[in-house]
């Protein structure tokens, strides 16, 4: 019998999967106090027209910081570049990262342990 060690995502599966995910406060259910400090941040970020400061969201899988992540994204009208951390092997993997984003845009970086 063959052991199955890795699953590999069909073609559009993340893409599906995204869709499913909230796509405004309204729609995330849960961590009202969050959402409300949040909305504070962003609301503040863009009277001065500054741009937002770090934000970093902890937990166990399944609670929605990658969702949160992207809600952000959206509220404050910004391009969002995502990667996982260990995909940053080494300071010229941060460097082209930070090299392709333009200003205003967000970099999530996500499994950071």
């Amino acid at each position: 019998m063959e052991r199955v060690v890795e699953i590999e995502k069909f073609k559009g599966e993340e893409r599906f999967e995204a869709s499913l995910r909230p796509s405004r406060w309204e729609e995330y259910i849960g961590q009202e106090k969050i959402k409300s400090n949040l909305k504070v941040f962003i609301e503040a970020s863009l009277k001065r027209g500054e741009a937002l400061d770090h934000i970093l969201f902890f937990g166990p899988p399944g609670l929605g910081k990658t969702t949160l992540s992207n809600i952000v994204a959206s509220q404050m009208g910004a391009n969002i570049k995502t990667t996982a951390a260990p995909m940053i092997e080494k300071a010229g993997d941060l460097a082209a990262l930070l090299t392709n984003i333009e200003e205003g845009d967000i970099l999530f970086i996500d499994e950071i342990h």
